[in-house]
């Protein structure tokens, strides 16, 4: 066997995450419980929420203290009404306009270095696709929403690109989304074999959790966001 050929995938297996059945599963971030507080770093950008009505909201969150840093109305050279505000640990939300939904998280963004390597490390490894994708060279930035459907159905990542801007820090607040898949073990092998040519960093092998016996794997993207594939029929069991 020549030297290196056992590390070369079959197309079949590099196909398997656009084949799966995949679903974003959840959000995990850091609170204030025991901890005075968490650093929310320069590269988390926000949550968003969807709502029928963004006034209705703001107003609600405002009669109970919250502090709202942008007021509702429409997007700049658009229609879409939106508002920002931010909870009492610091975390922005961007609340968006929509009718029912059926995931009220509509959006996790994360800043990048590299928008393009990125969007083929999410596309490879991930199964997803680029949904909406807005550059806006006048305000020096780029955007990719992706996802494994189209924003108003599911929850998308929200890469953002800042023109010349290669780094962020972390922080120790926000930590990871969770995705499910049919085969984590098949799943993690791709992968690995997405990191070896775009950078990234598996942090945990694919298999069962000790005690919960929920198989998951984790990894670190080439900015350093982590995310969890976790079996669909264990999580399932573990709603149960």
């Amino acid at each position: 066997m020549a030297e290196g050929s056992a590390s070369v995938p079959s197309t079949e297996l590099l196909e398997w995450p656009k084949k799966d059945k995949r679903r974003f599963l959840h959000a995990v971030y850091r609170v204030d419980y025991g901890v005075t507080s968490y650093d929310i770093g320069t590269g988390f950008g926000h949550f968003a929420i969807a709502t029928p009505d963004v006034y209705k909201m703001v107003e609600d969150i405002r009669a109970k203290g919250g502090n709202i840093t942008r007021e509702p109305g429409p997007v700049k050279g658009g229609s879409t009404v939106i508002a920002f505000v931010k909870d009492p640990d610091g975390y922005t939300f961007e609340l968006i306009q929509r009718a029912s939904t059926p995931e009220p998280l509509c959006q996790v963004m994360l800043r990048v270095g590299d928008l393009e390597r990125s969007i083929k490390f999410y596309e490879k490894a991930l199964g997803m696709k680029v949904v909406k994708r807005t550059d806006r060279p006048e305000y020096k930035y780029s955007i990719a929403m992706m996802g494994y459907a189209e924003e108003h159905e599911t929850t998308v990542l929200e890469l953002t690109y800042n023109y010349g801007v290669t780094e962020y820090t972390k922080g120790n607040a926000y930590a990871q989304v969770a995705i499910s898949t049919d085969d984590v073990y098949k799943s993690g092998e791709v992968v690995e074999h997405v990191i070896q040519e775009l950078g990234g960093k598996v942090t945990r092998k694919p298999g069962p959790i000790p005690g919960l016996n929920t198989k998951i794997t984790s990894f670190l993207d080439p900015d350093g966001w982590k995310t969890v594939l976790v079996d669909n029929e264990d999580f399932l069991k573990e709603l149960q």
